[in-house]
């Protein structure tokens, strides 16, 4: 069999998925790609500023889709929603700035579990936006994993300003994601493009004033860094754009899993009972979602066969 013929066989097996699990899959995806930028930016935060690796990872990440948006044609970057565009970049880099703050200043896991406290905004936002039905499995759901998220960070009453930080960046991540579904003609390269020249630009200003000159290792990591970025961002419009944003929203949790293993392996740090439990949480409703979908998803083509 030839490399296409296998190609052919892939997209054919992968069209036959339902959309919310082919949504899923691509945010699994997307959440390994973000750990390691996560884990890079957490490295090179010892010596850079946050706003600066903000400002590298949006600027690296325009960089890297060049070569996709030459294929794809220059017509790619023509926009059916040139506000909504530039609203969506404005929210992001914002998300961004906020979130690679929280990655310097809070433990890794810390930082990506204050950041999944999105889904308490995704799932009314896409309700009340988007008109998008939330039973009460889903919502359960949501709710089953945001406890998970709650154990993991381990409340004490406490308020640590990085954490209010983070809570920020979670909002506007939130409401990104509505955006997503907003600008449905466009394609995800141009969302890219959009959001890569609108974000270098706002991002751009603030890291201007705390500058620091980076070595070449440095320089080449954070290369590395953006092209991560660009993949997770890849596959984070492309997630959202083939599934319900409420119903596949808990998937984006694995990424907690992903944090915690790279911080015991990386930075050495051991996770307590507390984190276990809460991953455990996150990781059965990933799972029981999964199933359900792809149970659902094979009853449908059993039902298809019957009809024809």
């Amino acid at each position: 069999m030839s490399v296409a013929d296998q190609r052919e066989r892939i997209s054919a097996y992968w069209l036959t998925l339902a959309p919310n699990v082919r949504g899923a899959l691509w945010l699994l995806l997307s959440a390994t790609c973000f750990t390691f930028m996560a884990v890079l930016a957490k490295i090179l935060g010892e010596r850079l500023d946050s706003l600066q690796l903000a400002f590298f990872r949006m600027f690296i990440a325009l960089l890297v889709i060049v070569p996709f948006l030459v294929r794809a044609g220059m017509q790619s970057i023509k926009t059916h929603y040139p506000m909504l565009q530039l609203a969506r970049g404005v929210v992001g880099s914002t998300a961004m700035m906020c979130g690679f703050y929280a990655l310097v200043h809070l433990p890794l896991a810390d930082a990506l579990a204050y950041n999944f406290t999105k889904a308490l905004f995704v799932v009314p936002l896409a309700y009340f936006v988007l008109s998008e039905p939330a039973g009460p499995r889903r919502i359960g759901a949501v709710l089953i994993g945001f406890v998970g998220v709650l154990v993991m960070l381990r409340p004490t009453g406490v308020i640590d300003p990085a954490a209010l930080v983070a809570l920020a960046g979670a909002l506007c991540v939130a409401m990104a994601t509505i955006f997503v579904k907003l600008v449905i003609k466009d394609a995800p390269v141009t969302l890219m493009f959009y959001t890569g020249v609108v974000g270098t630009v706002v991002a751009g200003i603030p890291a201007a004033y705390v500058w620091i000159t980076p070595t070449w290792s440095e320089l080449g990591l954070l290369v590395v860094m953006g092209a991560f970025a660009a993949g997770a961002h890849n596959c984070f419009i492309r997630g959202y754009r083939e599934g319900e944003a409420s119903a596949i929203v808990p998937f984006d949790y694995s990424r907690l899993v992903f944090a915690g293993i790279a911080g015991y392996v990386i930075f050495s740090d051991v996770p307590d009972w507390l984190t276990i439990v809460g991953a455990l949480i996150i990781v059965a409703t990933t799972l029981y979602i999964a199933r359900r979908e792809a149970a659902e998803a094979k009853a449908q083509r059993s039902a298809d066969v019957e009809d024809g």
